[in-house]
């Protein structure tokens, strides 16, 4: 009786694929697809963060995802790692939420899976594509508990948007959906470890996104919807937290000069917004509603000559971030929120295979000189060797010194915070011996 379900079964699938697809059983080139060489460069956390819908865009003029087609893909990160600080409870390492659910004592060490992503693109036509990526990262994951709670272990849509444009045509184009906001560069010359400027200011949001591109110029204005999204954007709607206007924007305007040759160009950016993360009252909470928006800056630049990549930038708000200020510290004025960094890698052969020597230090500031949220700096020297073009091995030492959570970051709650104290610590520091393995199919 199974046999012949199983055989009941195998032939309705190709009665299904022969009406569905029958170029598939005729052995004509199929629609769907896989380029791993493409689902690399859109899944890379690494590069291009904020700029994947030019990545699409680049990639459908190139023909690497052709007309009429469906591209699926995917990616798997996987790391050990060992971690040392001198306080108990306080690793500031960024890539693995800081808090004392999943990391106690003074060292810790795990052998896990970071984060897999599946990503789908479909083009109907020459000028529209939608595409989507599912994330799964239980480090990263804002659910509560441990790293093996339920609550961290979900899969969510990371990005899903409707992209219109043929850069063959026409420089213009205009994507809906949820997205990465255009605000800074964000990139990092690490090979796993986001820089602390992402970390700060690195937006995802609901929104509609036009852009023009053409001749090395790129500007990008996005409609943010309001409220606190995603991550990394906040205007406040009628003093709620409730996102029910479109009332937030993102603008980034940036050249990239050709130097000569084809290997050697420089990028200058700059990008403002309306509405950073940055605008919540005393005690600071994760999404709670804010008065009044806070504006942000960024600036920013990119060398690239050879086998030689440096960058640096700086972002900064206009305002000072109204809940730094706990009226039981009161020595410690409200402050201004920044974060810069500079990082430089180059390439090197060896054996014929590509390795990427690396080195960035980034901070984060977010009060005044002496208050114990007054910075948290990032220090990483990396080598990555790619073993393929889509598969790579990685090794990362990094410092942190600082320890300020945003959740509670000036006091006024969190575990074992008393009145007039914080969980910040300007003193606290870690050091973290990171190995790993990203690879995209």
């Amino acid at each position: 009786m199974r046999l012949w379900r199983l055989f009941t079964c195998g032939v309705w699938i190709l009665l299904i694929v022969g009406v569905l697809a029958p170029e598939v059983l005729l052995g004509q080139t199929p629609s769907v697809r896989v380029n791993s060489r493409y689902t690399y460069d859109m899944l890379d956390p690494t590069t291009n963060i904020n700029r994947k819908l030019l990545v699409l865009l680049d990639a459908r003029r190139g023909g690497e995802v052709p007309n009429d087609s469906v591209t699926f893909g995917g990616a798997v990160t996987a790391i050990a790692d060992v971690h040392q600080s001198n306080a108990a409870g306080k690793f500031g390492y960024l890539m693995r939420h800081p808090t004392s659910n999943n990391q106690v004592g003074k060292s810790a060490s795990e052998a896990v899976l970071h984060s897999a992503q599946l990503s789908v693109t479909g083009a109907a036509g020459s000028w529209v594509t939608a595409h989507m990526e599912l994330l799964y990262d239980p480090e990263q994951s804002f659910g509560q508990g441990t790293i093996t709670a339920l609550a961290r272990n979900q899969i969510q849509l990371r990005r899903g948007y409707v992209l219109l444009g043929d850069l063959t045509k026409l420089p213009l184009y205009v994507s809906l959906g949820k997205m990465a906001t255009p605000f800074g560069l964000t990139d990092t010359v690490n090979p796993f470890t986001a820089s602390t400027v992402w970390h700060a200011f690195g937006g995802l949001a609901y929104g509609v996104q036009a852009g023009y591109s053409k001749d090395g110029v790129t500007v990008s204005f996005n409609g943010v919807q309001g409220g606190p999204q995603f991550r990394g954007a906040h205007t406040p709607v009628n003093e709620t937290a409730v996102p029910s206007r479109l009332n937030n924007y993102v603008v980034d305007a940036n050249y990239t000069a050709s130097l000569g040759n084809p290997s050697s160009r420089l990028l200058l950016g700059v990008s403002y917004e309306k509405g950073s993360a940055y605008c919540q009252d005393y005690p600071v909470q994760h999404f709670q509603a804010c008065k009044k928006e806070n504006p942000a800056y960024d600036v920013y630049t990119q060398l690239t000559t050879g086998g030689l990549t440096v960058q640096a930038e700086l972002a900064k708000t206009t305002d000072v971030w109204p809940g730094t200020f706990n009226p039981e510290i009161p020595q410690f004025p409200a402050h201004e929120v920044s974060s810069f960094g500079i990082g430089a890698k180059y390439r090197v052969i060896v054996a014929s295979t590509p390795v990427d020597l690396s080195g960035e230090f980034s901070r984060f500031t977010a009060g005044p000189t002496g208050a114990p949220w007054d910075n948290q700096d990032q220090l990483v020297v990396g080598v990555a060797a790619y073993v393929a073009p889509t598969a790579k091995l990685f090794a990362e030492y990094v410092r942190t010194e600082g320890y300020a959570p945003l959740n509670f970051i000036s006091g006024g709650g969190g575990p074992n915070v008393v009145p007039g104290t914080t969980h910040s610590d300007r003193d606290a520091h870690s050091n973290v011996a990171i190995f790993g393995v990203n690879v995209a199919f």
